[in-house]
């Protein structure tokens, strides 16, 4: 019961979205602009992740 009510709610909100990004008009160059903010976005982060890592491993068996 509660799922089905939760599936409700999700299909009602993902018309809702859909609605929205119909009316959203990309230009030319925008889908470039969305790659690049990705990129700086996640990958400070997924680098300083793989250094911590490395720097544990490094530490446990390279030392």
């Amino acid at each position: 019961m509660i799922l089905k009510k939760a599936r409700e709610i999700k299909n009602r909100l993902n018309k809702v979205d859909e609605d929205k990004l119909k009316d959203v008009d990309l230009e030319k160059h925008d889908m470039l602009a969305m790659v690049i903010a990705a990129f700086i976005t996640f990958l400070p982060p997924i680098l300083i992740a793989c250094a911590i890592i490395y720097f544990v491993l490094w530490l446990i068996f390279l030392r």
